[in-house]
């Protein structure tokens, strides 16, 4: 049986690899199939269409043992796609999520005349972007504290052609005075903090490669809720709304520091119907 480094032909390699890999993922043919795509310069569609009877790239093997050790096959390609828009990807970012779309399609039907968007925790810029490029006549701000996250961003704003609409940051709610230079108010704000549990368990290719300041928050994974969601009203323009990324378990703590902030909360759900997004909106004479 071919093993991945001696096959003599891609679909051989591809298949050989999937094998290796049912250990590491859950995903392991369609894994195999975007690194070999990734391989030959090619995409998925293009591969299975076209390059099967080729003969298998000498570099595929390598990239078999990266993802073989866990590493995040997003971060292997320097791609992950997010709301059908191109982003790269590096480890100073966390890899945008499918789940993390219904913030973006919660933006666009809530607020679809935004003109003003800030993006709270930028990374890879996933969030802003999508929203900008669906919402042309809107400017945004992504602000972060980590440099490499906002040159990552930088550079997805510039390859979408964003760029123009779009400015990355520095900035960071636990410090005094971060909210001064950004000009708002704005009339979206996003969010997606770090919200997982200090002791949580995760699958090795998160807690060994993706960047624990954007993962981790405090034994119970509120910290930053607590220090982040009591300043979103002050940030807020009037009519202003604020959609903050919750994890499933953490709709009714998440929503209990808005309302104690003056703001009213919607919940929204993923897919899988599991909370996944907070609405906040202020509340003016009981009303919103």
């Amino acid at each position: 049986m071919p093993d991945g480094r001696s096959a003599a032909c891609v679909a051989d390699a591809i298949r050989a690899a999937a094998v290796r890999l049912e250990a590491t993922s859950d995903t392991a043919r369609l894994d195999a199939e975007v690194l070999m795509a990734h391989a030959l310069g090619v995409s998925r569609s293009d591969l299975l269409l076209r390059h099967m009877r080729s003969e298998a790239p000498a570099g595929y093997p390598a990239l078999v043992d990266r993802r073989a050790a866990h590493e995040p096959v997003a971060y292997i390609t320097g791609q992950q796609e997010f709301f059908g828009l191109p982003f790269m990807v590096t480890p100073e970012v966390l890899i945008p999520r499918g789940d993390s779309e219904v913030l973006v399609e919660t933006a666009l039907k809530a607020r679809p005349g935004a003109r003003s968007v800030l993006d709270c925790g930028t990374g890879s810029g996933a969030l802003l972007l999508a929203v900008l490029a669906n919402l042309p006549q809107a400017r945004g701000t992504g602000i972060d504290s980590s440099p490499g996250a906002l040159a990552v961003a930088a550079s997805n704003a510039r390859t979408l052609g964003l760029d123009e609409r779009a400015r990355m940051m520095a900035a960071d709610w636990h410090r005094a005075g971060w909210s001064e230079t950004l000009g708002g108010p704005f009339d979206l704000i996003l969010a997606n903090p770090p919200y997982v549990e200090n002791d949580a368990e995760l699958d090795t290719s998160v807690c060994e490669y993706e960047p624990a300041g954007a993962l981790f928050s405090g034994p119970d994974g509120l910290d930053d809720y607590r220090i982040l969601v009591p300043q979103l009203p002050a940030l807020m323009a009037p009519g202003g709304l604020a959609l903050v990324e919750i994890g499933h378990r953490q709709a009714e703590a998440v929503s209990a520091i808005g309302q104690a902030a003056g703001m009213a909360a919607t919940i929204h759900h993923d897919l899988a119907n599991r909370p996944r997004v907070i609405a906040f909106s202020a509340v003016l004479n009981g009303q919103r």
